[in-house]
């Protein structure tokens, strides 16, 4: 992609998923015996919410939260691609929380556009 091209994308990403904040599910296929190293690489970043090892198609998975989409990319090219072990690694970003920590997001979401009305 060149770089022309690849500001565009960047720019319909952004727009988008916004720039409030961007939430996103890494996952990471590794060398298994490097597993809890990368884990443990991975959690250092103060960005990185949760961390998981997984049995499945993939190894790890991080939950990890930026405040631009900008810095979610510098994150996954600068960090993750250079630690030794990272086979391949699937990004999902968060369109629509319903559920965190317990609390339904739905509904707290009904009961703001009942206040507008």
């Amino acid at each position: 992609m060149q770089n022309r091209e690849k500001s565009e994308y960047d720019s319909v990403i952004s727009s988008y998923f916004g720039d409030d904040q961007v939430t996103a599910l890494i996952s990471l296929k590794v060398e298994t015996k490097d597993a809890d190293v990368i884990a443990e690489a991975i959690a250092e970043n103060d960005a990185v919410d949760d961390v998981y090892l997984v049995t499945g198609e993939t190894d790890i998975v991080a939950v990890v939260k930026f405040e631009t989409y900008a810095q979610l990319k510098r994150f996954l090219v600068e960090t993750v691609t250079s630690i030794p072990g990272v086979k391949e690694s699937k990004t999902s970003m968060v369109v629509t929380t319903f559920k965190k920590n317990g609390t339904l997001k739905f509904e707290e979401a009904e009961i703001g556009l009942e206040d507008q009305e």
